[in-house]
């Protein structure tokens, strides 16, 4: 081991280990001068940043692995006119696994609901209740047919790895709205993380403490190693206060050496956010304090919902005490128990639409009720959609040419549509809308000018609309 005098922080780190160092990653503030980061403005909630913001906090809905909209939200009557017709290209377009088949028609039922009159697939029979609330962005299209793409796409605006995603500039732009939790969070499905990992979830070239904290929820701890290990019982008290005192210094001594190390610095802000946390956290993943009633609303005591409600319910808490973008996922990365609906729409789609229905009215229902809705914006979408042609004979293949999203809560018009796609839902063709534009709008939200969030880097002023994006004002109230 190296003599004291040559110890460095790095080598303190490397020692150290996990433990407090890795909860919560790249969150809170260095202070004292410690950051080498010139951070961006902050500004009151209602002054924005750049203009009057509407938003306060996010709660984002992903749908892994390309939800079927014309099995869902867009209900296309030409498909069961046409059904069986072999109307689709005659070669494999890239990013589909397999030539278009025959035109197939949804094989669910839809009605329409609300003064809107929205239509709705029977395998949402509770999201549908809320389509009067419900901003529909129809037209929804993307560069890709491919998973990975896509996903980072919709997440960070470029279709390659390294970019930074929404949840990240959110946090580099407005900071913390609170300082004994994360900015942003992440609820995976308990099955596993989405296509591309953690790669979804990154700060990319912003520093490091903007990345996402993912939670696993279904733990038993959902914050791992957020208190010493009983088995350790001098790592309390006054020792954890003396370990974060010489840490200091060590950050101290690294930060005029090497400024621009972004990492450590978020690891040690880590190490001070882990401490608030274990006054926090308990209290706020602690879903036993919530009374019997919401746990039911929310489906956790059935075994198809339960997942999914939980984080649901979950993301209510942490918005509710200062957590600003929240970001749950339904669906893991692979062939099975995800959206992505190749073998049989009709045995596969249900299942992972009933495991959210439920949770997400529950959710909007609940947020509703405790005036939330006032400043939160939830947002519900996918990376992509699924073909009009059968793929095999059953199933629906990749495709970036049309899906839908919706939004609802503050600064949104309630029950409009904004877009249409084909009359086979194959392709968007009115009020087109790219990721961009969903990103544009929801800063704008914010009180952010998407065109003046940039970060400078590799000689360049990136930002996360890249040199595209509109606010789409068809939808804001």
């Amino acid at each position: 081991m190296k003599p004291p005098s040559s110890f460095t922080r790095r080598d303190f780190l490397s020692h150290l280990g996990g433990g407090l160092g890795s909860v919560a990653l790249a969150q809170l503030l260095a202070r004292d001068g410690w950051a080498g980061e010139a951070f961006a403005p902050r500004a009151e909630f209602n002054g924005g940043v750049h203009h009057p913001a509407k938003v306060k906090r996010i709660i984002q809905l992903f749908m892994n692995g390309g939800a079927s909209p014309m099995d869902t939200y867009d209900y296309k009557p030409e498909l069961a006119r046409l059904h069986g017709q072999m109307l689709g290209p005659k070669e494999k377009p890239e990013g589909q696994t397999a030539v278009a088949g025959a035109v197939m028609k949804s094989p669910f039922d839809f009605a329409q609901h609300g003064q809107s009159g929205r239509w709705v697939s029977s395998v949402f029979p509770q999201q549908a209740k809320w389509v009067d609330e419900m901003a529909f962005l129809m037209a929804m299209t993307t560069k890709t047919s491919v998973h990975g793409p896509g996903s980072y796409m919709m997440n960070t605006g470029f279709l390659l790895p390294g970019f930074p995603c929404m949840g990240s500039w959110i946090s580099y732009a407005l900071g913390s709205l609170a300082d004994n939790l994360p900015d942003f969070i992440v609820l995976p499905d308990a099955r596993g993380l989405p296509y591309n990992q953690r790669g979804n979830f990154t700060s990319g070239f912003l520093p490091a403490r903007h990345q996402g904290t993912v939670i696993n929820a279904s733990a038993a701890q959902p914050v791992p190693d957020l208190f010493a290990d009983a088995r350790h019982p001098f790592a309390i008290g006054e020792a954890d206060r003396d370990g974060l005192a010489l840490l200091e210094k060590f950050n101290r001594a690294h930060a005029a050496e090497h400024p621009a190390d972004t990492r450590l610095e978020a690891r040690i802000a880590s190490c001070e956010l882990a401490a608030k946390m274990q006054l926090s956290a308990p209290e706020a993943f602690d879903l036993s304090r919530e009374n019997e009633a919401t746990r039911h609303d929310y489906g956790l005591d059935s075994k198809v919902t339960e997942d999914f409600g939980r984080r649901c319910l979950l993301a209510r808490r942490l918005i509710e005490r200062g957590t600003r973008v929240v970001q749950v996922w339904s669906g893991p990365q692979g062939a099975v128990n995800n959206w992505d609906n190749h073998g049989n729409i009709q045995t596969e789609l249900p299942p992972i639409a009933a495991s959210v229905d439920q949770p997400i009215a529950a959710l909007l229902g609940d947020l509703k009720a405790r005036g939330l809705l006032a400043d939160t914006l939830v947002v519900w979408t996918t990376e992509f959609g699924r073909t009009p042609f059968a793929q095999g004979s059953l199933g629906r293949d990749h495709n970036g040419g049309s899906f839908v999203t919706w939004l609802l809560g503050a600064g949104v018009k309630a029950g409009v549509a904004h877009g249409q796609s084909d009359d086979l839902g194959f392709k968007a063709v009115e009020g087109v809308t790219y990721c961009y534009d969903l990103h544009a709008t929801i800063l704008h939200l914010l009180g952010i000018d998407h065109t003046r969030l940039t970060f400078h880097t590799a000689g360049a002023d990136r930002r996360l609309t890249d040199v595209h994006g509109h606010v789409i004002r068809d939808i804001l109230a």
